[in-house]
């Protein structure tokens, strides 16, 4: 799948996922579009040293602190993008969840 078409299923994964959650809100496609290429750049270079220096506790878990990592990278993206808010952590977590549970359904829709 080209990089466009994955960072538009993402957009539309995460309008629905704030349309899911009561805590997030997104306040238009555009706004999405830049949630979506902020989640990517911050997965592709803050979540692997994240992982890195994490990596007792994550074995530790058996994986499930990677879950607190998605959560952190949440909500990173909501200080950074104006127009996208998430109300707590809590809700940051099951909007990471949601996400990737809207996105995988939805990848594999498009493909």
């Amino acid at each position: 799948m080209s990089v466009i078409i994955r960072l538009l299923v993402n957009a539309i994964a995460v309008l629905i996922a704030s349309y899911l959650l009561p805590g997030v809100s997104v306040d238009s496609v555009g706004t999405a579009i830049v949630v979506a290429i902020v989640l990517a750049v911050l997965n592709a270079v803050v979540k692997p040293i994240l992982l890195f220096l994490t990596l007792p506790i994550t074995i530790l878990t058996l994986g499930l602190f990677s879950l607190v990592i998605n959560t952190v990278i949440i909500l990173i993206a909501s200080n950074v993008v104006t127009g996208f808010s998430v109300t707590s952590f809590w809700i940051a977590f099951l909007f990471s969840i949601v996400l990737a549970i809207v996105s995988g359904i939805l990848s594999a829709l498009a493909d």
